[in-house]
């Protein structure tokens, strides 16, 4: 009985959020998600750089290189390569030679750093903010408001800049709870692209067993 009354609570809030949603925001987002949704692949290049709360960045901007096929995922930034076929998580620290092996969580925010193209569709509140350039492309900004567990948010806002003629994402900003700020300058995207499987597999063959710190149960 307590299953079915959580159950009621949650559906009727997440049906409260999607009542309170900004109309002019949901089409902007509603036609981003339906451009999105047609990328069988994604080979991405995201510029990440922090800043502290005098709005001063911390250290030079990270290259991050995505590559994307369904619940499969590559990325490489300075330092680490973090490799996902759906079911393992391999996350090797090239300095150390170290990789640590857990089972993927989908619903992790943290494991899965290819969300940041969908991160929208669920578990927010949404406002439209106003009309910017991104280097040279018009954006509709739209602001991004935890609405689940909010809490447990390192963030209070995020703020999306997206294409207006693309329907694309280019520009991620995440306001943190601290004062400072993680911008994410999508520079490239190229979409359904082939990918092959064996990418999204890491290889330990190369490894001695006390480079390999295997978490899975």
């Amino acid at each position: 009985m307590k299953k079915l009354l959580l159950l009621f609570f949650t559906f009727c809030f997440l049906v409260s959020i999607c009542q309170d949603q900004d109309p002019k925001a949901k089409l902007i987002l509603d036609d981003l998600s339906k451009n999105t949704k047609t990328y069988k692949t994604i080979l991405a290049e995201v510029a990440f750089t922090m800043y502290n709360k005098e709005k001063k960045a911390i250290e030079k901007p990270q290259i991050w290189k995505i590559q994307v096929k369904g619940q499969k995922f590559r990325l490489e930034i300075p330092g680490t390569s973090i490799v996902c076929d759906g079911v393992t998580l391999w996350n090797y620290n090239k300095d150390a030679k170290e990789v640590t092996i857990k089972t993927f969580d989908p619903l992790s925010d943290e494991q899965n750093p290819s969300k940041i193209f969908t991160m929208y569709e669920t578990g927010y509140k949404y406002t439209y903010d106003t009309e910017k350039k991104v280097g040279l492309v018009n954006c509709s900004v739209i602001n991004l408001f935890p609405a689940i567990k909010p809490e447990k948010k390192k963030f209070h806002t995020v703020k999306l800049s997206i294409d207006k003629i693309k329907k694309q994402m280019i520009q991620l900003i995440m306001l943190m709870k601290d004062g400072g700020t993680q911008v994410y300058d999508i520079k490239s995207l190229k979409t359904n692209s082939d990918l092959a499987d064996k990418l999204f597999v890491f290889d330990t063959k190369g490894l001695k067993p006390d480079q390999i710190n295997d978490e899975r149960d």
